[in-house]
């Protein structure tokens, strides 16, 4: 086999054949996220021609009815349009199953289809359940599958659960879904899905780091002074009000999107290669070595805010749709984290995420120390600043390194200049949904991608602290003006460390 053909073999990702369930398929994530995920990998020949999907929710629907309705709204959704006649053919894989989660009877239906799909589809008994309903489904969803002997196939093919976030309300409720999946399914079995791994720049920062020989010996505390970590959404809580005032900013971003960017950037190398537990292994370690924030001392280390009307229509977070009026829900937070190892010892991580912030936008911004002696400490060419790594990780995902050039002519002037990756430019097209990616992996067994069962109790025992702390401190909640970057108190609080935030365009 030839050097060519062997890569070719080496970066091919084809699914397995199997059958694809979806519990609440009648949803929004099945319309938007789902289906064109599934139908751009089919389109783009990274799905075996023996897939099948069923959907499996309450609606009293019919095939066809479901299979419109998909191409319909997945249409507005898809990055590319979806073509009738590849839909046609895909399509006649779709059908639908009518039950409510809790009824045993629907389970066995399921089974007895799931059969007949291996005996004349040739989907050799493999099957992925994919929970896309509320959370509080989860637990019957998974008890019946059990009860219907559907956690392991009969045909001697694999099984497997997809499950979204928000994994549990707190540490106690994550620790007992824990232990519901694990009485059903073993934890290889077990997907806990969070989209924002499946982000090609999130995926690209372990490659940024270790397979750069330029990265990795800056990466630790005597040359970096700190790192940023920025969540920015414009939109505020869009008519989900309900949903909102049970989560707030942290449960929302900082608990499942944020710890995962925070361990990824902080990692060490993987031992023995890039398998999936060598790398869950390596984000355990540092969600570990985080200096939990004592409740006692949240004031301290974090700031709450909540957005006020902004610019034109847009409400005040009180006035939104389900939001309580004595609402003590923050939708802004602001923290730093310390991590206690050799490494980052002294190197303070600053989180933050808003909703109705001037921008979209989300990365990880990496301030390098000072130069020991600056040889340009008096006159015009002072006007130097710190060395900046950013990763963008959306809207216009790339890489930006910010350092120190002097301006052409005769006055000696220096100022800081920035070079640019842009993934569009580099590669051309649009990458990949983050659900293509995560849907293919689970199809092919690969786990790296996905949360194991350690890491979201280890990033819950650090986040709890701080929400009891805000409810026993009754910690105050600073109110920005929809539109802007925060509190006042946020920038109090970061500046009060000799830094300020980065700003995003």
């Amino acid at each position: 086999m030839s050097m060519r053909t062997t890569e070719r073999v080496l970066h091919t990702r084809t699914s397995d054949s199997c059958t694809i369930v979806i519990f609440g398929a009648t949803g929004d994530l099945t319309r938007r996220k789902l289906v064109p995920a599934l139908y751009n990998l089919r389109r783009e020949g990274l799905l075996h021609n023996n897939i099948t999907i069923l959907g499996f929710a309450r609606r009293d629907w019919s095939d066809d009815y479901f299979r419109t309705l998909l191409f319909d709204e997945g249409n507005k959704h898809s990055r590319v349009t979806m073509a009738e006649s590849m839909w046609h053919e895909f399509a006649q894989r779709i059908s639908y199953i009518r039950s409510t989660f809790e009824d045993v009877e629907g389970y066995q239906a399921l089974a007895q289809q799931l059969d007949d799909i291996d005996t004349h589809s040739g989907t050799a008994g493999n099957r992925l359940f994919y929970l896309a309903t509320p959370p509080e489904s989860y637990e019957d969803i998974i008890r019946n599958l059990g009860a219907a002997g559907l956690a392991n196939s009969a045909q001697g093919g694999w099984t497997r659960i997809i499950v979204e976030k928000p994994f549990g309300h707190d540490l106690a409720s994550a620790l007992h879904l824990n232990n519901v999946l694990h009485e059903v399914f073993d934890e290889r079995q077990i997907y806990r899905i969070d989209h924002y791994l499946g982000k090609e720049t999130v995926q690209n920062l372990l490659v940024l780091r270790f397979a750069n020989g330029i990265f990795e010996p800056l990466w630790n505390r005597r040359y970096i002074d700190h790192v940023q970590i920025t969540v920015a959404e414009q939109i505020g809580v869009e008519g989900r009000g309900g949903y909102y005032e049970q989560a707030g900013a942290i449960r929302d971003m900082v608990q499942n999107h944020m710890m995962q960017l925070l361990s990824l950037t902080a990692m060490e190398p993987p031992v023995g290669g890039a398998s999936a537990d060598a790398v869950r292994d390596e984000k355990v370690k540092v969600l570990r070595a985080v200096r939990p924030i004592p409740a006692h001392e949240v004031n301290r280390h974090t700031v709450r805010g909540r957005y006020t009307a902004g610019p034109g229509t847009a409400p005040a977070y009180l006035n939104e749709t389900g939001v309580q009026p004595d609402s003590t829900t923050e939708t802004y937070v602001a923290m730093r984290f310390e991590i206690e190892s050799w490494r980052w010892a002294g190197v303070p991580f600053f989180l933050r995420t808003g909703k109705r912030m001037p921008v979209r936008a989300s990365e990880i911004s990496v301030t390098f120390r000072s130069a020991p002696l600056m040889l340009f400490q008096d006159g015009p060419m002072s006007r130097s600043a710190p060395n900046e790594l950013s990763i963008r990780i959306q809207p216009n995902e790339g890489v930006a390194l910010r350092f120190n050039s002097k301006v052409p002519g005769q006055a000696n002037d220096i100022r800081p200049v920035t070079m640019n990756f842009n993934y569009v430019d580099a590669f051309g097209g649009e990458s990949p949904e983050a659900y293509e990616r995560l849907l293919l992996d689970a199809m092919i067994g690969d786990s790296t991608l996905f949360t194991r069962s350690d890491e979201v109790e280890t990033s819950w025992s650090l986040i709890n602290p701080i929400i009891e702390g805000w409810q026993m401190l009754n910690s105050p909640i600073h109110e920005y003006v929809g539109g802007s970057w925060g509190p006042d108190a946020s920038h109090e609080f970061i500046g009060a460390s000799g830094r300020s935030w980065r700003r995003l365009s």
